[in-house]
């Protein structure tokens, strides 16, 4: 479950204020258009594109594309008197895929919660600081990086693997691994959602022999780049009434 800081406002002595309590402002996300001949008319008023990248996604050889778009409003961006990082971008971001077409792009998803909004100022933004969008062998990967600077001495990322089938961007992959910075224990985990095998690694820093177990995974769900949601509170195990 992804830390979330509990501010406590400040009480000053000798010069009287009101302390700044973190406020992070809700977001209308916009419907994307469902056609562009370019990237840019994907891009809605007060955004930017924060990543693009192309390359087929869906088999037919045409490079498709693949968007991050970031919000650039000014009131996400918060100032506050508590510990962490201020002021705090908490603009979101969203990310597009469109299948490339003789005439330009056709919108295939749009999907908002995967990259996670930066809404804790003792948490590194998971996308700026992480490896972003890639593709690989005509898969989709997103990758976030977890930090935090209070609350916990874990740090990690988690890899989420998509590719287009039965008309869905389906979980065909999940790889997290974690280290703790205070003893220098590792862990790491992958699913490979084809086989339904699941590795489990168990170590440390200052060795390169790890404890690794095997099993299969059990759950009969099936993930898909919309049912994923926060990416950073994905739960691989968790039943399916559970999300």
């Amino acid at each position: 479950m992804r830390l979330r800081l509990l501010l406590t406002p400040l009480l000053f002595v000798v010069l009287p204020a009101a302390a700044q309590e973190l406020r992070i402002p809700p977001v209308d996300y916009p419907v994307l258009p469902a056609h562009a001949a370019k990237a840019e008319g994907f891009v809605p008023s007060g955004w930017r594109i924060d990543q693009q990248l192309r390359g087929d996604l869906n088999g037919d050889r045409r490079d498709d594309l693949v968007l991050v778009l970031r919000q650039q409003d000014a009131r996400n961006i918060v100032e506050h008197d508590g510990f962490g990082i201020s002021p705090l971008d908490s603009n979101p971001r969203m990310l597009a895929i469109a299948w490339a077409t003789p005439a330009g792009y056709t919108l295939a998803a749009q999907n908002h919660t995967l990259i996670t909004r930066h809404e804790a100022p003792n948490l590194s933004d998971v996308f700026e600081d992480g490896d972003g969008v890639s593709i690989v062998g005509g898969t989709l990967r997103t990758t976030l990086f977890f930090f935090s600077n209070a609350g916990s001495w874990s740090t990690g990322s988690a890899s989420y693997t998509f590719r287009w089938q039965n008309g869905a961007f389906a979980l065909i992959g999940y790889d997290r691994d974690s280290m703790m910075r205070n003893s220098g224990q590792t862990e790491s985990l992958s699913i490979n959602y084809s086989t339904r095998r699941v590795r489990h690694a168990e170590g440390s820093i200052e060795s390169d022999q790890d404890t690794v177990r095997w099993e299969t995974l059990t759950s009969p769900r099936r993930w898909t780049l919309e049912t994923v949601g926060d990416g950073s509170d994905f739960d691989p195990f968790a039943p399916a009434q559970d999300r």
